[in-house]
């Protein structure tokens, strides 16, 4: 059976031509690099983007491995030309990261090293989480401390309160079509300029935005194997520290998660990174800039499902407003969202897929 008979077999007599897929494996039948026959689907994400696992031609196997992983990424989707600038800027500054071994950046094919198949999300247990997070902390000081301004666009207010406004929107409107009263929409954007004010006063670093245990991937060496950088912003401080030790798919207890940011402040602040000096202002900024990407993921996540069909996010919906009522709960200008939860909280999901 071919690669396309592989990847596009359907029971259906409708179904539709692949023209991507027939673009990338005439592609890579070019390069003569890889078992073109070989490739199977790599993961699946979020976004618009999809990879493939394909195998090394064996007298290509001494330089580039075994595998390969080659993504499609849709240029008026997706943007390959930043993958491979922060693919550079990552390696530049000492982060394990895929190789690029080919590009065609006009369709989007990218070829690159295979980083393996497991997650963190995969291996992360109580034995090894403080070994696996130190690992992950010392690469993201090793990105932060690279970091330049106008060097990647501004991770700005305007930019953050679009994140946020998919709360109301898709997680609100649609997951529990409800209706904002104009009451409780001041209330929740008076929620919203609390966190905007205390994020965007922070110091500005490089942001990876999605530094978290289903991007970072287990090796052999060189710990961790980072992915999905390619929407990388300058931003505030806390902000990828709140993506991983406040994790939408794996929670840990609150003590961990202090020691763990604590060690993390230390060492930042050894390095000359540029964290709050006072750690309970630190530390405060770590929870409303995580209380700011919470918010939005609640509303990725109903968007995810109710948009696009991605029914499995809805699963993490819990662990995610676990975080929010307890951040909430603890600043005074925040505990208005706790109440406006308490409202709704009687009105049921409508939980199902839409076609």
């Amino acid at each position: 059976m071919s690669l396309l008979q592989n990847l596009t077999s359907d029971t259906s007599s409708a179904a539709q031509p692949d023209l991507r897929l027939e673009q990338l494996t005439a592609w890579l039948a070019t390069l003569n690099v890889v078992d073109v026959a070989s490739a199977r689907p790599a993961s699946a994400d979020a976004s618009f983007r999809r990879y493939f696992r394909v195998d090394v031609l064996p007298d290509q196997q001494a330089a580039l491995g075994a595998t390969l992983v080659v993504m499609d990424a849709p240029p008026e989707r997706e943007n390959v030309l930043a993958y491979v600038k922060l693919d550079e800027m990552l390696t530049h500054a000492g982060v394990s990261v895929p190789r690029i071994v080919a590009t065609d950046y006009e369709r989007g094919f990218l070829l690159m090293s295979d980083l393996g198949v497991t997650t963190y999300l995969q291996v992360l247990d109580h034995d090894n989480a403080s070994t696996m997070y130190a690992e992950a902390l010392e690469a993201l000081v090793k990105f932060q401390l690279t970091s330049q301004p106008d060097v990647l666009p501004e991770y700005d207010r305007a930019f953050m309160l679009r994140e946020m406004n998919l709360f109301p929107e898709w997680y609100i409107g649609q997951h529990l079509k409800a209706t904002l009263t104009d009451k409780q929409s001041a209330e929740l954007q008076a929620v919203f300029e609390a966190i905007l004010a205390n994020v965007t006063a922070q110091q500005q670093v490089y942001v990876h935005r999605d530094f978290h245990s289903r991007n970072l991937m287990w090796m052999d060496a060189g710990n961790p194997g980072v992915l999905d950088f390619q929407d990388a912003l300058y931003g505030p401080m806390t902000y990828d520290l709140a993506s991983l030790l406040r994790d939408a798919y794996v929670q840990w207890d609150e003590e961990l998660v202090l020691d763990w940011a604590i060690r993390y402040w230390q060492h930042a602040k050894s390095v000359g990174l540029p964290v709050n000096q006072d750690i309970d202002g630190f530390y405060q900024d770590f929870e409303y800039a995580g209380l700011q990407r919470h918010l939005k993921i609640l509303g990725l996540f109903c968007r995810l499902n109710y948009r696009d069909g991605k029914a499995q996010y809805l699963n993490d919906l819990p662990t995610v407003m676990d975080y929010v009522r307890k951040t909430a709960g603890r600043y005074k200008d925040l505990r208005p969202l706790v109440r406006l939860l308490d409202q709704l909280e009687d009105k049921q999901p409508q939980v199902g897929y839409t076609f």
